[in-house]
């Protein structure tokens, strides 16, 4: 999970090092990439949300939550702020995904889930529920995760279906939903071994 994590984590950055009409961005119009709204929704959200992949997985690590808890609430605090203007990033960008109302919706879904399980997770740990706290950050960086996912199906099934357009509506519900039960799985494990 982790080499996955950075190294799309650290994706981002080649957008500002080489010419960035490539891969998914060769499917947008001319009059999308050039709109001042557009870019800045998406260069939010690839930002922001590589910092969040990047530190988010760390927090998992007993080695860190437990035994140096101020790095934990540090790196926490960072996947706040960066989780927040990426997922609103997502939210806009999902309006006018690649693939129309299918992909749409898909991606408009993971940015709500992504935005209210991070900020329910932490309105919990200001609360001192830890428990609903680490569900929720379960839930919240398997959203997160979605760009890591997403990046593993759509070559495949893209070179499966033979058709990009229609791998990408699936991928926008195939990123993350087995996210979620496989975050859903864990949560009920955790509950169950804490209870």
């Amino acid at each position: 999970m982790a080499f996955f994590a950075i190294a799309i984590g650290l994706y981002p950055s080649i957008y500002f090092v080489i010419d960035r009409t490539f891969g998914l961005l060769s499917t947008k119009s001319e009059i999308l990439l050039a709109s001042m709204y557009w870019n800045i929704a998406f260069y939010v959200h690839i930002i922001f949300g590589g910092i969040a992949l990047l530190v988010g997985w760390v927090q998992f690590r007993d080695s860190v939550r437990a035994a140096k808890p101020q790095l934990h609430r540090l790196l926490g605090k960072i996947y706040l702020i960066a989780v927040l203007p990426s997922a609103l990033g997502g939210f806009v960008l999902g309006m006018t995904a690649t693939g129309g109302m299918i992909s749409s919706i898909g991606f408009i879904m993971l940015a709500v889930l992504w935005f209210g399980s991070t900020l329910r997770a932490y309105s919990a740990i200001r609360a001192k529920r830890i428990a609903e706290h680490q569900t929720m950050m379960t839930y919240s960086y398997a959203a997160c995760f979605a760009a890591v996912t997403l990046r593993l199906w759509l070559p495949m099934l893209t070179g499966i279906i033979g058709n990009f357009t229609t791998a990408y509506q699936i991928v926008a519900w195939l990123c993350w939903v087995p996210n979620i039960i496989v975050a859903y799985a864990l949560n009920s494990r955790r509950n169950a071994l804490q209870g």
